[in-house]
């Protein structure tokens, strides 16, 4: 490209306050222009040409100004605080070798005749970074804040009014996190469960709620599919605990996975994200036990098809069994329960002390489906337990063969309390999918945060 052209568009990178401007002038035109007023005009295949026919600087400055060598010129319109980054240009590509300290989303904007078809964006880990482009084609934004510490590709396609088309390639290294980590712990462990066992997330930090914004970030960033795909969302149970369900239960055989993707994710005062393992569960056959207390049984369903229908006894007076959906949370092939552990003293006329065979605990305050010998007599006709659901022995063995954690265990028509969502084991179904989707922060804020403005976080 002859140095008599004066001018040419240009692709700009930027957070959201940063806009690049290019131009190219004759040796000798004098200071360069300041500020974003500076509006190069030329197609952007003259662009994309010159800037890969000259061996130019790209200065990133705190106060906006074009500074190169050589004739040519290349701005970067930083915001107020910004370092001065020195970026080498070769044929077909711009090798940022300094970090470039992004706070906020990636912008490609052109900034001459034509629009911009095609960008894509990734990681030195092969991590794409997602993002929208405006409805004149003119500007690209990713949808969420860059995360330090990464080597980046962008690559741009552009179309001239004349059809002409171009790409453009820059490489640049985002600035290392400099501040406090955030991780995310998943849950449960790897294997099968039942299909209303939902996805845990604990963060190394509480965020609370008044901090919407980096919640969304960080929510935004912890990503869970399964096969077959469903649709589900998190929902914040406290400031460090997150728990994510699909509308209704998994499907059954289906395989889930969560991972993380706030390795280097400014989060907001000081605070970056750091990576997580990622973590596969999957789903085994769909297995509800309803029991209805009224009716004094329980029937077993296996994918829909009723198998077995058990006579129960459940909870009496004083201690009604709880109403609502549970799952199973571990199984005890043998366990020792005393009146003690539901506040029952020594000496009461409701106090027992009993070891219990083949015990399948629902909720952590000590309700089970278990063998319950010493009442058979009342087995489908009266409810005399304590608040656990009691069957005979060989029903009991053969429920706790069946089941796993994560299996649905249902009451209804009892006359007691209801099943808590989150303090007393896995109550989350018994939220609706509406208040369910309340927990969520990006689902009720309904937006994306460019830029941390947060409260401190601890």
């Amino acid at each position: 490209m002859s140095a008599r052209i004066r001018t040419w568009g240009t692709v700009s990178v930027a957070t959201a306050a940063l806009l690049m401007a290019a131009a190219a002038h004759s040796p000798g035109t004098g200071a360069a222009p300041k500020g974003p007023a500076f509006a190069p005009r030329m197609p952007v295949d003259a662009l994309l040409t010159a800037s890969a026919a000259r061996d130019t600087q790209l200065a990133v400055s705190k106060k906006g100004l074009c500074r190169a060598p050589g004739g040519g010129r290349v701005c970067l319109i930083s915001h107020p605080g910004s370092a001065t980054w020195t970026v080498p240009m070769t044929p077909g590509r711009k090798s940022v070798r300094q970090p470039v300290a992004l706070d906020g989303r990636l912008a490609l904007t052109m900034r001459a005749n034509g629009h911009i078809t095609d960008v894509s964006v990734a990681n030195s880990r092969g991590e794409t970074l997602g993002g929208r482009l405006s409805a004149d084609g003119r500007t690209w934004r990713s949808t969420w804040a860059v995360p330090a510490g990464f080597r980046y590709r962008a690559t741009v396609r552009t179309e001239t009014p004349s059809g002409g088309s171009a790409v453009a390639t820059l490489t640049f290294r985002t600035s290392a996190p400099q501040g406090r980590r955030l991780t995310a712990e998943f849950g449960p462990e790897a294997g099968t469960y039942g299909v209303g066992q939902p996805v845990t997330a604990t963060l190394s930090r509480p965020v609370p709620a008044k901090n919407a914004e980096a919640r969304a970030r960080i929510e935004r960033a912890l990503r869970v599919s399964s096969s077959p795909a469903v649709e589900g969302a998190w929902h914040w149970v406290d400031d460090q605990n997150l728990h994510y369900r699909p509308r209704t239960f998994w499907p059954a055989h289906a395989e889930i996975t969560v991972r993380s993707a706030l390795a280097g994710v400014n989060i907001g005062d000081g605070l970056y994200g750091a990576g997580s393992k990622p973590l596969t569960i999957r789903t085994g056959d769909r297995i509800e036990a309803i029991t209805d207390a009224s009716a004094h049984t329980m029937t077993v369903l296996r994918n829909g098809e009723e198998i077995r229908t058990i006579p129960v006894t459940t909870g009496k007076p004083g201690y009604r069994t709880r109403n609502g959906i549970k799952t199973v949370l571990a199984k005890e092939r043998q366990v020792r329960m005393r009146g003690e552990g539901i506040g029952i003293a020594r000496g009461s006329s409701d106090y027992f002390d009993l070891r219990v065979n083949y015990a399948t605990r629902v909720t952590w305050s000590g309700e089970y489906v278990h063998a319950a010998p010493w009442s058979v007599g009342s087995h489908g006709v009266a409810n005399v337990s304590h608040g656990c659901t009691g069957m005979s022995t060989s029903n009991a063995a053969w429920f706790f063969d069946l089941v796993r954690p994560g299996d649905i265990v249902q009451v209804i028509n009892s006359e007691g309390e209801d099943m808590t969502p989150f303090d007393n084991g896995v109550g989350d179904w018994n939220l609706s999918w509406k208040k369910w989707r309340k927990g969520s922060t990006v689902l009720a804020t309904n937006r994306i945060p460019a830029s941390p403005r947060l409260s401190p976080i601890a």
